[in-house]
């Protein structure tokens, strides 16, 4: 009975999910992708559906749900629009879930509800243009003067580096290298000396806004330190876990609009006088492509049982991100050849899905380095 209910709950979550991606999303989808514009309204949205604080407690304005439910709200988005899908999860695993994850009473208390409703956007910087997997030499550093941390350097790559009202920043405190030597800040848009610099021009995901978040002498107070300083790094390893479930997750809905479009083509394409899906060569593709969204299903629903239950799931966050984002630009590519000429153009959706599959191989995590952290957690 506890099964079915659960069942029951996560098909509830689902179909909204699914109506509030028809509704509010999928109209516009061509609009912003070709426009480059991130909507902002959309979000404020999202918040008052409740997809914005997903994991957050009620008593911070959250829904108060679980990883299971936040990966198929976040599966049932991307499937319309991956960059909206981003957002969302960028918004709720990142910034928010820093601050849920290890901020004090007071941090908890002022910025989940903002950030929970929609009413404030979330940033989160750990990248820069020099380090990108290699974080331990990053050269944004903050250094203190009485009960001022004064931040200096540029975070790059950051989803709402621009448009976002507050980010959680990690900034070096110590000696280059040293794991214990950089700190989790909250910094709010407004901080003199914080300000947005460049935006990136996509070749995906382009209504999921990229930019600089530039640090100039950025005055902070030491109550905007999120747990101890010199904790940031291992902070961000672990937000870093629940973020790649994310993007297992948005690679799910990636492959899983790519593959679902490709099918209902495949039978209404007519070639030699019979649907193209009754040739092998074309139904075999669709038959790989079932078996391995079903399979990076499994991975990510794991993830997402042991994030549930608190326990270490490094290992299987990083497989889940790994094989979900490799067979989602595989997918991708799939179904672009099965609509052959049409595929390439925009008027049908998988050249959208194909150009916005790979940075699932990127972020939160190059596909490299999650065979690293896989293979040192055997």
């Amino acid at each position: 009975m506890l099964i079915d209910h659960q069942i029951e709950h996560l098909d509830i979550i689902q179909q909204s999910a699914r109506d509030f991606a028809a509704l509010h999303i999928k109209p516009y989808v061509m609009e912003w992708d070709e426009s480059q514009e991130f909507p902002k309204s959309l979000m404020k949205e999202l918040g008052k559906h409740g997809f914005l604080g997903v994991l957050v407690p009620q008593k911070y304005h959250g829904a108060g749900l679980s990883y299971q439910d936040y990966i198929t709200i976040i599966d049932e988005i991307a499937k319309v629009d991956p960059s909206i899908g981003l957002s969302v999860a960028a918004h709720n695993s990142l910034c928010t879930g820093h601050i849920l994850a290890f901020g004090d009473e007071a941090q908890k208390s002022k910025y989940l509800p903002l950030l929970a409703t929609g009413e404030w956007i979330g940033a989160w910087g750990l990248t820069e243009a020099n380090t990108g997997s290699d974080a331990g030499r990053m050269q944004c550093v903050a250094h203190q003067e009485g009960d001022y941390y004064y931040i200096n350097g540029t975070k790059n790559w950051i989803t709402h580096g621009k448009s976002g009202d507050v980010a959680v920043v990690i900034a070096r405190t110590g000696a280059l290298l040293d794991n214990n030597g950089m700190t989790a800040f909250i910094v709010e848009r407004g901080t003199p000396g914080f300000n947005a610099g460049k935006k990136e021009n996509k070749l995906g995901m382009r209504a999921s806004e990229t930019a600089e978040m530039v640090f100039d002498q950025c005055k902070v107070h030491h109550s905007q330190i999120i747990g101890q300083v010199g904790q940031g790094f291992r902070q961000a390893l672990k937000v870093l876990d629940g973020g790649r479930i994310s993007i297992a997750a948005l690679s799910l809905g990636i492959a899983k609009g790519a593959y679902e479009a490709a099918v209902e083509y495949s039978k209404q394409r007519h070639q030699f006088g019979q649907p193209i899906a009754s040739f092998q060569a074309i139904s075999f593709k669709l038959a790989d492509m079932q078996t391995k969204i079903q399979t990076a299903e499994l991975l990510t629903r794991k993830a997402a049982f042991l994030k549930n239950k608190g326990e270490k799931m490094t290992k299987e966050a990083a497989m889940a991100k790994y094989y979900a984002s490799e067979i989602c630009v595989q997918i991708a590519t799939d179904a672009v050849q099965i609509f052959g000429g049409y595929g390439y153009t925009k008027d049908f959706p998988v050249e959208k899905f194909f150009r916005d599959s790979k940075l699932c191989t990127i972020g939160e995590g190059t596909s490299e380095i999650q065979k690293i952290v896989i293979s040192r957690n055997l």
